[in-house]
């Protein structure tokens, strides 16, 4: 009789249990539910780990685990909790890492770091660069000045814990979870960040390019150059060649965050505004008469050693394919195109003329400039001189050419005189909201038609020549629009009339160079902007033939021919058009039979005898997530609870058969 009623409430507290159970599981229907309810991914960009031939730079896990730390922030961690990760806001970011480079008790006891995405009104600059960028490229040997005044060169740290800079929804969380931390401190859970920052040097144990190349668990930055001729070179021509005015600009920038940078005054203003003087010369007609050839050259790889343009010039010394059509000793003049966003200032674009050296090439450049400043009629344009006091050229890819050649003839065209005028060089901000499209529109004017003068020598030329030729400014702002936002971004019409990009926020980051540095590069080993440029420059460059094919399924037909727009449409459209990839890549590697290799320093190389050789950690996975995760001190107590449990359970069951057994004797 006992044991029926201990049966009947047994059934019905399993039946009550069984309920309550069912109803959990039917709001986690599986393990990723389960998951997904106990860890919060949070969006964000990462710091990683490069490498150079002295050592490392960048951040990484400490070791070969994830890191596990509990959320606080900066102005209220108080040194009670061991390795937290800190919340930092941007304007505690530089004061911050400079403290950790300046103190090393401080930076053993730190986690990880959360970089909060939300700007601050007193934020008047930040740039993690040196205040002279690469000064060791320098053509000459004042190298203290500052170009760069607001750089605190916290970027070429190497730092032992992860750093992410948080998005701006990922931001808002991470407050709420700081703050959560700091009212509960006497509770027995505390949330926590998890980085998943591995990076495979780390676990090989291989801290410099040479010995992470050796081991394969690194690759070179590096990616794709541009060239473009107008008119296009007959390569198989007997006639003489011509003096060559080479027009220079840059694709790539470096920042603290890999890919976070969109580089919207330096370098990508002065890309869009090459593109768009391209573009505005294409529409004359009379080109074919230029007396000198005009060259369009955007390189990659210039944030990080100069790669493309060093590895240009080496391309020509080895007459590679690469720059088939082209001879050095014909260069007669590089006019590069550098920071151009920010020349706007009280209703006036002003520009400043950094020059190489005194020469009858560069009093000419100089000469355009000044004529094209006055055949576009505006007061708001106007072109100046850089001061005499300053040292040299600034930071640009023209040192290249000076440290091949002390006498080349080069002109930089910037939007500052002595010293930038963009607060956030190398930095996550400086994005579209940090430059001005009518200064860019002005110096593709004055580039375009200074071009022009110069490729006729300077002689017949008429006002209404020069009036004709006029800048798209629609094209600029499209061009703005498609690299330096992610909306529309490279799904923008004007880049996917060309390509198929793998993804719609453009990036300046030059990347990694995967396999053989082929001059005819796949699109998986080319990057999105390397072959817009590309694409973009053939088509403006380009001229029709009554015998070209209509599309390139069988080929293009003639041998001068090139094929655009193949990658939306597979079919593609044959143009006569001299535009070539170069790889850009340190002149010190070499690949060969599927491995890179370092080459000993050049003594006949200056620029190779100082370069770094970059290169990228390998990794698994990279990622971030929030949870809660319990105290230990908690932890021990549910087990002491739990045996007390248990133990009490045992006796009272021993209890109980010894009574049952008891009571059914005695029935």
């Amino acid at each position: 009789m006992v044991s029926n009623s201990l049966l009947r409430l047994l059934i019905c507290f399993t039946a009550q249990f069984h309920a309550s159970f069912a109803g959990q599981v039917h709001s986690l229907d599986s393990v990723p539910d389960l998951e997904r309810s106990m860890f919060r991914v949070i969006d964000g960009f990462p710091c990683v780990r490069l490498l150079n031939i002295s050592g490392e730079i960048g951040c990484a896990n400490p070791g070969r685990e994830k890191v596990v730390a509990p959320i606080v922030r900066f102005n209220k961690a108080d040194g009670t909790i061991r390795l937290p990760a800190i919340l930092i806001s941007l304007d505690e970011f530089q004061p911050f890492f400079e403290r950790v480079a300046g103190d090393p008790e401080f930076s053993r006891n730190i986690g990880g770091v959360l970089v909060e995405a939300e700007i601050q009104d007193k934020l008047k600059g930040l740039s993690p660069a040196e205040k002279f960028p690469q000064a060791k490229f320098a053509p000459y040997q004042n190298i203290d000045h500052k170009w760069n005044p607001n750089g605190s060169g916290i970027m070429w740290n190497a730092y032992n814990f992860p750093v992410f800079l948080l998005s701006n929804d990922s931001t808002s969380t991470l407050k709420e979870v700081a703050i959560k931390n700091e009212k509960n401190k006497k509770d027995y859970s505390i949330d926590v960040a998890e980085f998943h920052l591995v990076m495979q040097t780390t676990r090989a144990g291989t801290h410099n390019s040479e010995s992470c190349l050796k081991e394969r668990t690194c690759l070179p930055l590096g990616g794709f150059s541009v060239w473009s001729s107008l008119p296009p070179i007959n390569v198989s021509s007997s006639e003489s060649s011509k003096s060559i005015v080479l027009a220079v600009a840059s694709m790539d920038s470096a920042a603290f965050f890999r890919d976070k940078s969109f580089g919207a005054d330096s370098p990508n203003s002065g890309l869009i505004a090459l593109m768009a003087a391209v573009d505005a010369l294409s529409n004359f007609d009379d080109f074919k008469s230029f007396k000198k050839q005009l060259v369009f050259l955007v390189f990659t790889g210039e944030a990080w050693g100069y790669l493309g343009s060093r590895r240009f010039l080496h391309e020509l010394d080895l007459h590679s394919d690469a720059v088939k059509g082209l001879n050095s000793t014909l260069i007669e003049m590089v006019i590069e195109i550098g920071s151009v966003g920010k020349g706007f200032n009280h209703g006036v674009n002003t520009l400043f003329a950094h020059s190489a050296a005194d020469s009858l090439a560069t009093n000419e450049t100089l000469n355009a400039l000044r004529h094209a400043q006055v055949s576009l009629k505006s007061e708001s344009i106007q072109i100046l001189t850089a001061s005499p006091s300053n040292p040299g050229i600034p930071p640009s890819s023209l040192m290249t050419f000076l440290k091949k050649n002390s006498q080349a003839s080069g002109v930089v065209l910037e939007d500052f005189d002595a010293v930038f005028a963009n607060e956030f060089y190398h930095s996550h901000l400086d994005d579209i909201s940090n430059i001005n499209s009518t200064s860019i529109v002005a110096a593709a004017s004055l580039v375009a038609r200074s071009l022009y003068i110069l490729a006729n020598d300077m002689n017949n030329l008429t006002t209404s020549d020069l009036s004709a030729i006029n800048v798209n400014s629609s094209l600029v702002e499209e061009l703005l629009g498609c690299l330096l936002s992610c909306d529309p971004g490279l799904s923008c019409g004007l880049v996917k009339n060309y390509i198929s990009p793998s993804s719609s926020c453009p990036g300046t980051y030059v990347g990694v160079v995967v396999g053989d540095p082929s001059t005819n590069p796949s699109p998986g080993y080319s990057s999105d902007i390397s072959r817009f440029i590309w694409n973009f420059l053939a088509d403006k460059t380009s001229v029709t033939k009554q015998n070209s094919a209509s599309n390139c399924l069988q080929g293009c037909r003639n041998s001068e021919d090139v094929c655009i727009r193949s990658e939306t449409d597979g079919k593609g459209v044959c143009v006569t058009s001299t535009t070539r990839y170069v790889p850009a890549y340190s002149t010190r590697l070499r690949f060969e039979s599927g491995a890179w290799t370092v080459l000993p320093p050049n003594t006949s190389d200056p620029m190779g005898m100082v370069d770094p050789v970059w290169t990228e950690s390998n990794w698994d996975v990279i990622g971030l997530r929030v949870y809660t995760k319990q105290d230990s001190t908690y932890d021990n107590l549910v087990l002491l609870g739990g045996l007390g449990v248990t133990i009490f359970s045992y006796i009272a069951v021993v209890i109980t058969r010894a009574f049952i057994t008891k009571t059914l004797k005695s029935d």
